[in-house]
C-alpha cells in the first residue's frame, strides 16, 4: 500500500474525485447550501426557545409570544425544506458522478489488451464496476455533506453556548477533547477494517463468479463438497472482516453516549444550581442548554458514523482509480485508414512471449497472399493460436514485423484493422440474447433480412429456423441452449456477415458431431472463397484444400508447402503428423 493511502484523510484522492463534480457544480453548491441550512437553522431553534421561556412563559408576557412561536415554526419548516433539497441533490450528485466514473471505467476495461485479462480476476473487476461504485455514491449522499453539516452545527452551537452562558459552556467543552481523541483513534481502526472488508468482498465475488461459471466442471468432477468447504472459509473471512467494524462501533458509540449523558447531567445540575441559588442562569438558558448538549455531542457520533461511510467510499474510490490508472492498452498510434484490405500478410522474424523471457514464437516468418487459404498445424503449444492473436493485435509482438498489404499493422488504425479481420474460435462465446443479436452484435443498420440472406448463402438458415422462434430464439447465458456445433455455426454467420478481408478459423471444426461438421465445412467453403484465410485445424479435409500448410513446433516453423509437397518428405514433421493423426480420417 502506498504511503498516501495510509492516511485517514487522503486529500489527493479527494481532489481526483472532485474532478468529476465539475459538470455538476450547481448541484454541489445547492447541496452545500441545503446542508448548511440544516446546521444553522437547527442550531438557532434553542435560542428562540430560550426567548419564549424567559420572556413569555416565565414572565407571563403575551406580547411577542405568537411571533416567537411563528419564528420557531418557520425554522422547523426551513429545516424540513433544506433536508428535502439536500437528500435529492446529494443523491443526484452522487449517482451522476458514479455514472460518469463507471462509464469511464468500462471504456477503460474494454480497451485493455488480452494480457491484462490473462492475470485479472473477473469477479474483482465486477466488484470495481458495481459494488465499489455504490460506495463512492455514498460519499456524497451520506458522508461528505453530512460531516460538513455536523461540524458547522457544532461550531454554531458552541458559539451560542458561550454567548448565552460561558460557565455552563466550559463544562461541555471540557468533555469534547476526550470524544474528539476517541473519534480520531476510531477512524484509524475503521479505515484498516474497511480495507479488509473490501478485499474480502472482492475475493468472495471472484470465488462465486468463477464457481458458478464453471459449475459444469465442478459437478462432473464431484467437487461440490470441496468447493462448499472452500466457500465457507472465504465467507468466514468475509464475516470476520465485517465483525471487526461492528466491534469498533460497539466500543466507540457507547463510550461517546456515556460521556454525552454525563455531560448533560452535569449541565443540568450546575445549571439548576445557578438558576435557583445564584441567579446566574435563567430557566430558558438551562432549557436551551439541555437542547444544545445533544446537538453538540450527537454530531460527533454522526461524524464517526458518517466517517465510516466516507472511509468505505474512499477505499472503493482508491480501488477504482487503481484500475483506471492501469496502463495495459494496445498502442493505437496508427494513422492509416484502409476501407478495404486486399489481404496480403507477411510475418517477418516475429518474436513473442506471454511471459517475459519465455518465448512462444521464435523468429516466425511466412507469407500469405491475398485470397489464399493457409493452414497452420502442429502440436498443442506450438504457437498456432498465438499467430492469430498477433495478427489482429490482441497482443503486441516483442520484435519483428507483421505486414498487411505492405503496411505494418502498428501503422494501421486499430479499429480499421480489426473491422476487416473476422475470427471464428473453437470456444464460441454467445451472449444471453437472441440469435439475431448475437450475430449482428446489435450493429446499427443491419436488418434481419440481411442476416437471413447471409445465412442462406452459407447454408445454415434452415438450422436457425428449426429452433423455437428462429432468429429471435434466446440462447441464454454463454449460449447454453445450443450445442457446441450450433454455436460454431452462429459464429460462422457472425464472421461472414461483416464481409471481412481476412478470415481466421481457430480449430473451428473440432469437438463437433458429423452433421454439424458437414454444415461447418460447407460454410467454410463459402466463407473462405475470395478472401485470405488463416486456418488452424485438426481435420484433414480443411488442410488438404489449403493453398499452403505451415507446420509449427515449439514456436518455430519447421515446414511449409502444399499437402502433396509435404507428404513427399518421408522424414518430415508433417508426414509423421499425417500418418499418426490424419490417415485414420481417410480410412
Amino acid at each position: 500500500m502506498n504511503k498516501a493511502n495510509t492516511h485517514v484523510f487522503n486529500i489527493t484522492l479527494f481532489k481526483r474525485l472532485f474532478y468529476y463534480i465539475k459538470p455538476y457544480r450547481w448541484v454541489f453548491f445547492v447541496s452545500l447550501s441545503a446542508v448548511s441550512g440544516l446546521a444553522i437553522f437547527g442550531a438557532l431553534r434553542p435560542k428562540v426557545l430560550q426567548g419564549i421561556i424567559d420572556d413569555n412563559v416565565y414572565n407571563k408576557l403575551e406580547d411577542g409570544f405568537l411571533f416567537n412561536i411563528v419564528v420557531y415554526g418557520g425554522l422547523l419548516l426551513i429545516e424540513v425544506i433544506s433536508n428535502l433539497v439536500f437528500i435529492y441533490c446529494a443523491t443526484y450528485l452522487g449517482q451522476s458522478v458514479v455514472k460518469d466514473i463507471r462509464v469511464k471505467l468500462f471504456q477503460h476495461i474494454i480497451n485493455f489488451k488480452m494480457k491484462y485479462y490473462d492475470n485479472a480476476s473477473v469477479g474483482v473487476l465486477i466488484t470495481r464496476a458495481v459494488t465499489d461504485m455504490e460506495r463512492i455514491a455514498d460519499i456524497f449522499g451520506q458522508g461528505l455533506f453530512m460531516i460538513f453539516s455536523d461540524i458547522l452545527k457544532m461550531l454554531v452551537v458552541g458559539v451560542m453556548m458561550f454567548w448565552m452562558n460561558w460557565r455552563l459552556s466550559v463544562v461541555v467543552f471540557c468533555t469534547l477533547p476526550i470524544i474528539v481523541f476517541a473519534t480520531r483513534i476510531f477512524q484509524k481502526f475503521m479505515k484498516k477494517a474497511f480495507e479488509e472488508v473490501r478485499t474480502e468482498v472482492s475475493n468472495l465475488n471472484s470465488f462465486v463468479q468463477e464457481r458458478i461459471t464453471g459449475m459444469k466442471i465442478l459437478q462432473l468432477f464431484a467437487r461440490e463438497d470441496v468447493e462448499y468447504v472452500n466457500f465457507k472459509k472465504i465467507n468466514e473471512r468475509h464475516k470476520k472482516g465485517w465483525l471487526n467494524t461492528v466491534w469498533y462501533n460497539s466500543i466507540f458509540f457507547p463510550i461517546a453516549e456515556v460521556l454525552a449523558s454525563i455531560t448533560l447531567g452535569v449541565v443540568i445540575w450546575m445549571g439548576g444550581l445557578n438558576t435557583v441559588l445564584e441567579g446566574t442562569a435563567s430557566l430558558g438558558v438551562l432549557t436551551a442548554f439541555i437542547m444544545m448538549v445533544p446537538m453538540m455531542f450527537r454530531p460527533l457520533n454522526q461524524i464517526a458514523n458518517k466517517f465510516n461511510t466516507l472511509q468505505m467510499g474512499m477505499v472503493a474510490a482508491d480501488r477504482v482509480f487503481k484500475v483506471l490508472d492501469t496502463v495495459s492498452m494496445i498502442g493505437d498510434e496508427g494513422v492509416i485508414e484502409l476501407k478495404r484490405l486486399k489481404g496480403d500478410i507477411i510475418f517477418k522474424k516475429v518474436y513473442f512471449s506471454y511471459v517475459e523471457n519465455e518465448a512462444v514464437l521464435k523468429g516466425v516468418s511466412f507469407e500469405a497472399k491475398a485470397g489464399e487459404t493457409v493452414a497452420i498445424v502442429g502440436a498443442t503449444g506450438a504457437g498456432k493460436s498465438t499467430i492469430i492473436n498477433l495478427l489482429n493485435r490482441s497482443y503486441d509482438i516483442d520484435s519483428g514485423q507483421i505486414l498487411i498489404d505492405g503496411h505494418d499493422t502498428k501503422d494501421i488504425k486499430l479499429q480499421h484493422l480489426r473491422a476487416q479481420i473476422a475470427v471464428v474460435l473453437q470456444d464460441v462465446f454467445l451472449f444471453a440474447d437472441t440469435i439475431l443479436n448475437n450475430i449482428t452484435l446489435k450493429k446499427e443498420g443491419v436488418t434481419q433480412e440481411q442476416v437471413e440472406a447471409a445465412a442462406k448463402q452459407i447454408g445454415i438458415h434452415d438450422f436457425i429456423m428449426s429452433l423455437p422462434n428462429g432468429y429471435q430464439y434466446n440462447v441464454k447465458e454463454r449460449g447454453v441452449m445450443l450445442s457446441s456445433g450450433q454455436r460454431q455455426l452462429i459464429s460462422f454467420l457472425r464472421a461472414y456477415l461483416i464481409n471481412p478481408s481476412i478470415l481466421i478459423l481457430d480449430e473451428a471444426t473440432s469437438s463437433v458431431d458429423s452433421h454439424a461438421e458437414q454444415l461447418i465445412q460447407n460454410a467454410t467453403d463459402t466463407i473462405t472463397k475470395g478472401r485470405t484465410s488463416i486456418v488452424i485445424a485438426h481435420r484433414l479435409a480443411t488442410i488438404k484444400k489449403a493453398d499452403k500448410i505451415i507446420v509449427m513446433e515449439a514456436g518455430n516453423i519447421v515446414e511449409q508447402g502444399t499437402h502433396e509437397t509435404l507428404l513427399k518428405n518421408k522424414n518430415g514433421y508433417y508426414r509423421n503428423l499425417y500418418e499418426v493423426q490424419f490417415m485414420q480420417e481417410e480410412v
